[in-house]
């Protein structure tokens, strides 16, 4: 019987062992109970992938299992899957043309239509571009969906997510331009959020935003949501959605750095209840649809957007040179 025990409690050892330890990184801050029906206060955020120059934009592509990101300076988007792990998925991503050129050129936001195929926010082309070719089989051939304004070219599209109609939204802010402000190729003035049919038709929504950036609607889509990640305090602005207009602005929450921590409104998703992830100042922050700040997902590194698995119980982050995931209670 001890015999027994002992080779039981061996082989017990031996598979603990032998078990992959998790590479970890930051921590859950809790600052309203709410939060606990969201997440667990020792959920791990798991390091999946790193060595990335700039990680951005992730997508959760259902039919094929796996995630898309950007690395924006690279100009690649990679995939990743739970079998596979990491693979370059499709370079050029988005600046395709010539000569080479320097700065954040790839593609940025990538989202899936209402057919569920990829589009994406690609910088270096300063348009919103589908991808033609088949998933399983990639190449970097695209079709324009959007590329310029009343005949003048858009800055550097950054994020993108559409409605139930087929229409989407995006912002556009500079960043993909090699002088941003100071570009000599910059046509349009301002950094606008648009809106564009599905006759392609495109829409100015918004053109006073000094740096518009992440984009959501809410699962009534009544309301859009925009991060701007301009300026010394951080900024979330909400608008309620009017046929192809946007009324009702108003800042929906902002609040001041803090000294050492990284990372300013860019990316964000919500989720079918109604609470926002957004990247903030520290990490991920967490809303209520009331704009009620519950607590973060905190980083040391500044992290750029994130997506939600189909289930919303799996948060994927891109964080400077890392990809991270977080297990959520939804």
């Amino acid at each position: 019987m001890k015999i027994t025990t002992m080779l039981v409690a061996l082989s017990l050892l031996v598979a603990c062992s032998s078990k992959k330890e998790l590479n970890t990184l930051g921590s859950i801050e809790r600052t309203d109970a709410a939060l606990d029906a969201i997440i667990d206060s020792d959920a791990v955020i798991e390091i999946i992938g790193e060595g990335f120059e700039w990680s951005e934009g992730p997508v959760w592509i259902d039919k094929e299992n796996m995630l898309l990101f950007s690395d924006v300076p690279k100009n690649i988007v990679y995939k990743w899957t739970e079998a596979g792990g990491l693979e370059k998925y499709l370079e050029p991503s988005g600046y395709t043309g010539t000569p080479p050129r320097g700065g954040e050129m790839g593609s940025n936001g990538l989202t899936v239509n209402n057919e569920e195929q990829l589009v994406l926010c690609q910088h270096g082309d300063r348009r919103v571009a589908l991808l033609t070719s088949d998933f399983k089989q990639p190449k970097s051939t695209f079709k324009t969906l959007a590329d310029n304004y009343n005949g003048k070219k858009f800055n550097s599209p950054n994020d993108v997510i559409f409605d139930r109609e087929g229409n989407f939204y995006f912002t556009d802010p500079p960043y993909g331009l090699i002088k941003q402000m100071e570009d000599s190729t910059k046509e349009i003035p301002f950094q606008g959020v648009y809106k564009v049919k599905p006759d392609g038709t495109v829409i100015l929504l918004v053109d006073s935003l000094t740096r518009p950036n992440g984009i959501g609607l809410s699962p009534d889509e009544k309301t859009l949501y925009v991060a701007n990640s301009d300026g010394p305090r951080a900024k979330w602005y909400s608008f309620g959605i009017q046929n192809d207009s946007l009324v009702n602005a108003r800042i929906f929450y902002v609040t001041d750095y803090v000294e050492g921590e990284k990372g300013a409104p860019d990316g964000l998703k919500v989720n079918s209840n109604g609470t926002i992830f957004s990247t903030g100042p520290g990490g991920i922050w967490i809303f209520d649809p009331t704009g009620k700040p519950l607590g973060k997902i905190k980083l040391p590194e500044a992290a750029a957007n994130c997506a939600l698995s189909p289930d919303e119980k799996t948060l994927y982050i891109t964080a400077d040179m890392y990809l991270l995931r977080v297990t959520l209670r939804k």
